[in-house]
């Protein structure tokens, strides 16, 4: 059931209608957002308000006014004051005039440096007179405008009873001036000097309330302020202020389920993004996710201030229908670069697939190769021209790099501690100690060097230990060798002395003669050892068919071969193998092997010779079952004067595996033996002829 389920929620289909749903989800929550906040002023707050009195819409009404009726009775009086210009101060005409002023000073006769300030501008307004009147009746036609627009908003407020005073200037459309009046209205404010007071009471608990008496604080002390609502008024600002409320709690209510179908889709996005239907845990990733972590976050950003942008745009233009695909086509992609990090997220590449860490590691990675490789002194240059470039970077580089120029060092001086500690123990005769530095530093390959240095006298030792053995070995087993015929025949020349026997004469003669020979053949057998171990002989290179080497040889060995009943089996390929080695050499080291086997050989049983033509060389190899035990290692049968049969009692040298291999060395080749059981098997690889 679960590789089912597995099959469907992972399908392309599947993740396709998942994304496009988000998308619809996240498009409708944010076309909802945008024109709510459009025609509500950017304010969800009338959702959570109780009543109209409690709104931020009855402030902002009750404070507009409060300022209108201000701006009228205090700047403006009435407009006829405006014509006659008495809005416009000297400051305001002066200001507006400083460019011709400045003109005057640099360019006009008139002006005299050596008057006064206020003498120079009483000659610029003569001069400038004309100049002047007409920035003078700009300036009234501003604050004819402002005042117009002031009583237009006044207007728009029906049903709206006021009344304002200051000084002697009085501004109403009150049929009674009374605040007594004004309070048989269902709403007002009256503001005369330091009274203030406001019905419903319930107004000074709106949260917005210093709003309002910020608009009342501006008011002067002898001013009068009374308003009132009217019946009508209050119903339609009511009945207005309910509907909005009602539409901005649906809008709200409708993104609060976009918003959690998009979580949940989109959390199902993250869930199978990156996964396949099969049953594996590998993150897959597409060409999308090639793009940097943080230039996809950039891109991220650019689409948000791009969908921000241009929903202002379309606003303004009054196209707010197509805020719907524009934010569709923006969220997508967003959407997919979102997916593409999610997918690093899950692959733990979030950090190493951005393109500073790229960056930064490359740079990390050549300044360490050349700080590893180099020499001491390029690595000095390389710290002399980093250092000055970082702590130039702002002040608190400098501590951090003095830290890190001192871990650095101390870390060195630790290094050169471990090699002069350990050089010391190797001095002192421990030579298997090795100096363990990690890195591939100057020092750690320093060290590296030391370590073959100590592994090579090691090496060197046990050699010189093997080499001693080998001598006392040998001293023993050629004086042992030698000894027995050597012994054997002087005792039968003693009784040959006194032997008046004519035919024990003979008898004693011929054992003296097979002790000769004996004798003959180990002396023989050592000097070609020694010959062949130290590389004296001659080697005349020649092209040699093998196979045709080893088939002749073994016919001139039938007797022998007959004598020990073997039955030799030969494998080679069907063509000549051709290589290039001294046919006399390498028939001698092939005959010393094929003398062991007539030596050692089980009698009776099955000598196996194979011919194999390899890359660029030919292998010969030579396999037979031993008469003996072989209890000793490849290694220890290859020592002079070893062999298989540890009583000594064949009539073998011990030498001639040992001359077989310093033939086929000297020539070039390789001589490997193999022992498993009582089976012996012999390779040889020699070059073949180009």
């Amino acid at each position: 059931m679960d590789i089912k389920w597995k099959k469907y929620s992972h399908a392309t289909i599947t993740k396709i209608i998942v994304f496009l749903t988000a998308i619809i989800f996240f498009t409708g929550a944010i076309t909802i957002l945008w024109n709510t906040l459009r025609l509500h002023n950017n304010d969800f707050s009338i959702a959570f308000e109780d009543s109209y009195y409690l709104s931020s819409g009855y402030i902002n009404d009750s404070s507009d006014i409060i300022n209108s009726l201000r701006k009228i009775t205090e700047d403006y009086k009435s407009e006829q004051f405006v014509l006659s210009g008495s809005t416009v101060t000297e400051d305001e005409i002066r200001s507006e005039t400083d460019v011709l002023f400045e003109d005057f000073v640099n360019n006009s006769k008139n002006y005299n440096p050596n008057l006064s300030t206020e003498e120079n501008h009483a000659i610029f307004n003569e001069v400038y007179a004309d100049k002047i009147a007409l920035i003078k009746d700009r300036l009234i036609q501003d604050d004819l405008r402002d005042y117009n627009s002031t009583l237009r908003k006044l207007e728009q407020y029906h049903g709206l009873i006021y009344y304002a005073k200051d000084g002697e200037t009085v501004f109403t459309n009150s049929p009674n001036p009374a605040k007594d009046y004004f309070k048989t209205y269902p709403s007002y404010i009256t503001l005369a000097g330091f009274e203030q007071d406001v019905f419903p009471q319930e107004i000074k608990t709106n949260t917005n309330y210093e709003w309002l008496q910020s608009s009342i604080d501006q008011l002067n002390q002898q001013d009068v302020v009374y308003i009132a609502f009217s019946e009508g008024l209050l119903h339609s600002r009511i009945t207005k202020w309910q509907a909005d409320k009602k539409l901005v709690a649906n809008s709200m209510n409708q993104m609060a389920g976009l918003i959690l179908g998009f979580i949940i889709t989109f959390i199902y996005l993250i869930w199978i993004t990156g996964r396949r239907p099969q049953e594996d845990e590998k993150v897959h990733l597409n060409y999308i996710d090639r793009i940097y972590n943080d230039l996809n976050i950039f891109i991220c950003g650019l689409l948000i201030a791009a969908e921000a942008g241009v929903m202002v745009l379309l606003n303004h233009l009054k196209l707010s229908q197509y805020i719907f695909p524009v934010t569709f086509l923006i969220a997508s992609l967003g959407m997919i670069l979102v997916l593409a990090l999610v997918k690093h997220l899950k692959n733990k590449t979030f950090i190493s697939h951005s393109l500073m860490y790229v960056i930064s590691y490359k740079l990390y990675a050549f300044i360490r190769d050349i700080y590893n490789s180099g020499s001491v002194a390029l690595k000095v240059m390389l710290v002399v021209i980093i250092y000055p470039i970082i702590a130039s970077l702002g002040f608190i580089m400098l501590p951090i790099t003095i830290l890190a120029a001192c871990w650095i060092a101390l870390k060195k001086v630790k290094e050169f501690n471990v090699i002069t500690e350990g050089v010391k123990l190797v001095k002192e005769g421990n030579i298997n100690h090795t100096i363990d530095i990690p890195g591939d530093g100057e020092f750690a390959q320093l060290a590296v060097d030391i370590n073959h240095i100590t592994d090579g006298l090691s090496q060197a030792v046990e050699n010189e230990v093997k080499s001693e053995r080998l001598k006392s070995e040998l001293i023993t087993n050629v004086s042992h060798d030698i000894r027995t015929p050597l012994t054997a025949i002087i005792t039968y020349v003693d009784l040959l002395k006194n032997e008046t026997d004519h035919n024990k004469a003979q008898e004693f003669i011929g054992i003296i003669d097979q002790k000769a020979q004996r004798l003959k053949v180990l002396t023989d057998d050592l000097f070609e050892a020694a010959k062949a171990s130290s590389g004296d002989l001659p080697v005349n290179y020649e092209i040699i068919d093998i196979i045709s080497l080893i088939t002749q040889g073994l016919g001139e060995l039938d007797d022998k071969i007959q004598a020990r009943k073997l039955e030799f089996k030969i494998a080679h390929p069907q063509d000549k193998i051709f290589i290039r080695a001294d046919g006399k050499l390498l028939w001698r080291a092939v005959e010393n092997l094929l003398s062991n086997i007539f030596k050692y050989a089980q009698e009776g049983s099955r000598v196996y010779i194979n011919i194999d033509d390899l890359d660029g060389e030919a292998r010969l190899t030579i396999k037979n079952i031993s008469a003996y035990e072989l209890n000793v290692s490849a290694e220890e049968l290859m020592e002079r004067f070893k062999r298989g049969d540890e009583s000594r009692s064949s009539q073998g040298s011990g030498l001639g595996l040992s001359i077989a291999k310093s033939l086929v060395e000297i020539q070039g080749g390789s001589f490997r033996i193999e022992i498993d059981g009582d089976l012996f098997k012999v390779t040889i690889q020699m070059a073949s002829a180009e």
